[in-house]
């Protein structure tokens, strides 16, 4: 089996850590380059780092700041918001990202994973998929979950590892800081139709809610969360003593 990899979140507003409730009511956290450096040093496998209005706003995403979290730490990186273009991906890599999470600029342009991939090798190309329940199916939302696109989820998501994206985020909008757990029935879905590491996000709200998703879907790559690990609630290290206790392999 697998390691599982714990992935904190940085959601990152005018340059400080913000978290909400089904992607809305922002409430400030912290800097990101202090909260990055606390987690590298904590056990977190691996970092997201979205600027998550850049898509919103029509603008490129943060660089000053992505330096500054790049250089603290010492475990990948995967960055996102405002990626538009193949000149994005460099710009972004160029800072000190190991992958690059797209999501609103690959709904505009589904060809941007296929040059992104052929220029930087499938491993760098993360397929980011926000999603909700409209009318009992699972829809691809744009724009930090403010925009539905229309479109069914899980062929997005088929279409977007066959043009070339190595990984997916499965971002959950109805679980979405509310703290009862993982959204296993989408992310099964998910985890079904590809072949790729698929990330869980959205829900974790304690060390059980791990435990049940690793539990629940096996073959599920990673978790991600943000405010439980931000606010304190859950230390990675307790998170992963917990994980390997239930026998879920886990990096210590």
């Amino acid at each position: 089996m697998i390691t599982k990899r714990i992935i904190p979140c940085l959601d990152v507003k005018d340059g400080r850590v913000v978290k909400g409730v089904n992607f809305l009511g922002l409430a400030d956290v912290s800097s990101p380059v202090k909260l990055a450096k606390f987690y590298s040093e904590s056990g977190a496998d691996e970092l997201v780092f979205y600027d998550i209005t850049a898509s919103a706003e029509g603008r490129a995403l943060f660089t000053d700041i992505l330096r500054e979290v790049a250089k603290t730490i010492f475990i990948p990186l995967t960055v996102g918001g405002g990626i538009n273009s193949v000149e994005d991906f460099d710009r972004v890599l160029k800072c000190g990202a190991d992958k690059v999470s797209v999501n609103s600029g690959a709904i505009r342009n589904p060809e941007l994973i296929s040059l992104a991939a052929q220029k930087y090798g499938n491993q760098c190309v993360v397929i980011s998929a926000d999603i909700k329940r409209v009318d009992g199916t699972f829809r691809v939302f744009a724009k930090g979950g403010r925009e539905d696109t229309g479109m069914e989820a899980i062929s997005w998501i088929k279409k977007c590892v066959a043009n070339g994206a190595g990984e997916v985020v499965v971002n959950s909008i109805d679980t979405d800081g509310v703290k009862r757990g993982f959204d296993i029935e989408m992310l099964k879905a998910v985890r079904e139709a590809v072949n790729v590491p698929v990330i869980a996000s959205g829900g974790a709200g304690c060390i059980q809610d791990f435990v049940t998703l690793f539990k629940e879907i096996p073959d599920m790559d990673a978790g991600l969360a943000a405010s439980i690990f931000h606010f304190g609630e859950v230390q990675i290290s307790d998170l992963k003593r917990e994980l390997a206790e239930n026998d879920i392999i886990v990096r210590l």
